[in-house]
């Protein structure tokens, strides 16, 4: 689990800084410190995986690299 990007950014909007793993679709935390959106995005990431294992969904493979922006 430790190998997806995170990526974690400041949102005015919510007042909260927002952990999103983009290769986990719909993946996304938010924490008031940089420290616990990062904590919360992986317990995220962990609740994530198991709900596709349940259903059996597919889990993507970690691209071990930094993601293109388009």
């Amino acid at each position: 689990m430790d190998k997806y990007e995170i990526i974690i950014y400041w949102s005015d909007e919510d007042q909260a800084f927002v952990a999103e793993a983009p290769e986990l679709p719909g993946c996304m935390a938010h924490g008031d410190t940089h420290e616990a959106a990062l904590t919360n995005i992986k317990t995220a990431m962990e609740l994530w995986m198991e709900t596709a294992k349940e259903f059996n969904d597919r889990i993507p493979v970690p691209q071990g690299r930094r993601l293109a922006f388009a």
